[in-house]
């Protein structure tokens, strides 16, 4: 039967069914090739701290302060390193998921038992024709380019038109054969991560989570394009006040939106890995939406255990410093703090002028705020950046917090489809 015969829910299902199988298939593929190249001591995790990396070493050895603020750095082997010092110590989640299931086992149950919350399923293309309109400029199907706006974890984005119904669009734009060579974990290349964001993606629908609209994946060519909403407004600290940081009023109706987003997450078991500015976009409206899911993971249930180091050094929670496993929940809202923290005063509340300097810092130093501060935020910064993972406070508290509840009152509960569907079928019982 045609699918667009097929139910809606059937459709939906259908959809992720194939994404899900999809992404199986690329990490054993991936396996396989990663087995050709030669042993894990390849692997830039567990290689010898004396090992350099060209592409992001300062003079005399140093990082570049740059470095501390990115993501992902790649060598000229096309070897990817979340930071050298974090990746050398924690190794792989592959252990950890020896005993539980893999991110493409639970989306895949959960599509099977509707447990997704999009009403509109997300668009696949398995065809790319690349052309250019009547001004030169490129176009892929029906997406005419306008110009590059920044550079996700992989790959670039770029801003498009569509020809369709004339709306803008963020497309991320990635070559299938980089991503297989660029190595994140023993059993795992960059293609995982990007497929897994896509599978997460597929399944999320919220105000404050940036909205995938399309896959265009043609099996032919090499080319692989993530279709997004794009966000007109600007980054979260672009623009946004005296060079000191954004007032407090500002601070407050952005982190409302971040945490009701992380909420959110975290009630799926979804843990985003890489909250900071740079992946918090602001709409022309002043609404906050996360975005870039490349290093994200998704939990069967609330053991939310991981060992694998996270994005970007200058937001690593104390934990991950130490090179232990760790929670992913409780490290997304250390990363929550630090972002507050940049919001409100322009700066980061730890940075040295190396990576090990930067993670001695976090681990170590104690928390400076200004004289003067709100005791209300200078309690909620405390909470947020406490360096013990069992006391810092869990976002449900973060919620109800004095500061955060302001004049609006608490962040509302978002009842998502499948939450919906959940209770409806409690009720009918």
């Amino acid at each position: 039967m045609p699918s667009c015969l097929l139910p809606r829910y059937l459709y939906v299902y259908q959809l992720i069914f194939d994404s899900v199988k999809v992404l199986m298939v690329w990490k054993n593929f991936s396996i396989s090739i990663l087995a050709e190249m030669g042993c894990c001591s390849c692997f830039g995790f567990l290689g010898k701290p004396q090992r350099s990396v060209r592409s992001i070493h300062g003079s005399h050895g140093r990082f570049s302060r740059e470095f501390l603020l990115l993501d992902n750095a790649e060598d000229a082997d096309g070897v990817l390193y979340n930071g050298e010092a974090a990746s050398m110590l924690h190794g792989s989640d592959e252990e950890l998921q020896q005993s539980h299931k893999s991110s493409e086992e639970i989306l895949f149950l959960r599509a099977q038992s509707g447990m997704i919350c999009r009403e509109v399923p997300v668009k696949e293309t398995r065809h790319v024709i690349r052309t250019e309109d009547e001004n030169g400029n490129k176009m892929v199907n029906e997406y005419v380019r306008e110009c590059k706006i920044g550079a996700g974890s992989y790959g670039k984005v770029v801003l498009y038109r569509s020809t369709i119904d004339g709306k803008q669009y963020a497309i991320k734009a990635f070559h299938k054969s980089h991503l297989l060579k660029l190595r994140v974990a023993p059993s795992e290349t960059a293609m995982t991560d990007v497929l897994r964001e896509v599978s997460i993606m597929k399944m999320l629908d919220h105000p404050n989570i940036v909205n995938l609209i399309e896959v265009i994946d043609d099996p032919n060519t090499d080319n692989f394009y993530m279709v997004l909403e794009y966000v007109e407004g600007k980054w979260v600290c672009e623009g946004s006040g005296p060079p000191g940081g954004m007032g407090e009023s500002t601070a407050r109706r952005y982190l409302r939106d971040i945490v009701a987003g992380l909420i959110y997450l975290h009630t799926h078991n979804i843990v985003h890995g890489d909250i900071k500015p740079d992946n918090l976009l602001v709409t022309s409206s002043g609404t906050v939406k996360i975005g870039d899911f490349s290093v994200s993971q998704v939990f069967e249930d609330n053991n939310d255990v991981l060992r694998r180091s996270p994005g970007t050094p200058v937001f690593t929670a104390p934990e991950c410093c130490l090179g232990l496993t760790y929670h992913g929940k409780a490290a997304d809202t250390w990363a929550l703090g630090v972002t507050l923290y940049c919001m409100l005063l322009g700066q980061y509340p730890f940075l040295g002028d190396t990576l090990q300097d930067t993670y001695d810092k976090i681990v170590k130093n104690p928390l400076s705020l200004p004289d003067g501060i709100n005791l209300q935020l200078k309690n909620l910064l405390e909470a947020l950046l406490c360096k013990d993972p069992k006391q810092r406070i869990v976002l449900e508290a973060v919620r109800v917090h004095p500061w955060v509840v302001g004049e609006e009152g608490p962040i509302p509960e978002y009842l998502c489809r499948c939450k919906r569907k959940s209770f409806q079928g409690v009720a009918s019982v």
